[in-house]
């Protein structure tokens, strides 16, 4: 009998690509969406649909089956603009409340927490699992409220919930409109302002959905896992992306004072648009961290495949063009 999956956030980036992957290992899966989300995608995968909201605990009670075999929390806010803090607090960190709530009630036999490598705060150098957690005194409110988030798992923990939590890198890969998306369609139109002096981990989104599923099958309870590995420079990044897309990228990093006035006019925009602008300054902030992940337990205990940056941008940039997400661009360049 197959086994079966719950899976919050099935819309967004990361929802997706582990959705594809449970369907490709025979899992029998229910997808949790917001009234009014984009179904796009989501309705091309054979995938039983619920409405729900996790910040609304009587439409998860609602949604959810019971006897899950896995419970996956996918859902989560990633933005970066202070404008959005209650918001973002509403989902990541009462969402997960009432997600872990309504895992115990409804019986589900593993819960995988979709955290971030930002629990770990403002730090640089190299972070594994041993690594002390800072989220908490971060100024940037998506790593505070996704440090929270992991709080509440714990609680579910000491109340019995069987969980796993994994803490990806910067994930890119196909479905990607929002984040690291936004970085390839600035290099395709010619309009990325510059390039921050930070440096980070990334990983491939499609390796990042296995572990989930590996993670649900057999990691430890209560373990973190740490899922990156391929350490580059925000430059090196970006040209890749160039290289990928055929597109002219900077050759220096911008210096970092320039990108603090730049984060500071965008956040002027914001308060008066209302609207999250492209930089703001907890881009910046996020974009000046040099830090570098082990994802050795990871690699060890679920399997985790670590990408070479060249190949999952290219993988990126493929999907996007396909999709039409990349203006002006058609057919994504790869080296040779």
């Amino acid at each position: 009998m197959p086994r079966s999956a719950f899976v919050t956030g099935a819309t967004g980036f990361v929802g997706l690509n582990l959705i594809e992957e449970l369907l490709r290992q025979g899992w029998r899966v229910t997808a949790m969406h917001r009234r009014g989300s984009e179904l796009r995608y989501l309705r091309h995968l054979d995938a039983a649909r619920v409405e729900g909201d996790v910040a609304d605990a009587d439409s998860l009670r609602r949604a959810m089956p019971t006897g899950m075999d896995a419970v996956f929390h996918v859902a989560g806010d990633t933005g970066l603009w202070s404008g959005n803090n209650a918001t973002q607090d509403q989902i990541n960190i009462d969402g997960t409340r009432n997600t872990v709530a309504t895992a115990l009630a409804r019986g589900a036999r593993r819960f995988v927490h979709t955290s971030t490598i930002s629990v770990y705060g403002m730090v640089s150098g190299r972070l594994d699992e041993r690594s002390p957690q800072r989220g908490r005194d971060s100024p940037v409110n998506y790593q505070r409220s996704k440090f929270f988030a992991e709080q509440e798992v714990r609680a579910g923990i000491a109340r019995g919930l069987d969980a796993v939590i994994l803490n990806p890198a910067g994930i890119i890969g196909a479905y990607d409109t929002r984040n690291y998306a936004r970085l390839f369609r600035l290099v395709a139109t010619g309009g990325l302002p510059g390039v921050p002096p930070g440096a980070l981990s990334f990983c491939h989104a499609r390796e990042v959905a296995r572990a989930h599923v590996a993670a649900a099958e057999h990691g430890r309870p209560g373990e973190n896992y740490i899922l990156g590995g391929t350490d580059a420079t925000l430059l090196e990044l970006v040209r890749e992306i160039g290289a990928a897309l055929g597109k002219a990228v900077p050759s220096r990093p911008t210096p970092a004072w320039l990108l603090r006035v730049v984060g500071a006019l965008g956040a002027l925009r914001g308060a008066l648009s209302g609207r999250a602008p492209e930089i703001t300054p907890e881009v910046v902030r996020m974009g000046l961290r040099s830090f570098s992940c082990d994802a050795s337990k990871a690699v060890r205990e679920l399997g985790f495949r670590v990408v070479p940056l060249r190949d999952m941008v290219a993988d990126c940039a493929a999907w996007m063009a396909a999709e039409g997400h990349l203006p002006g661009v058609e057919s994504p360049l790869r080296h040779p």
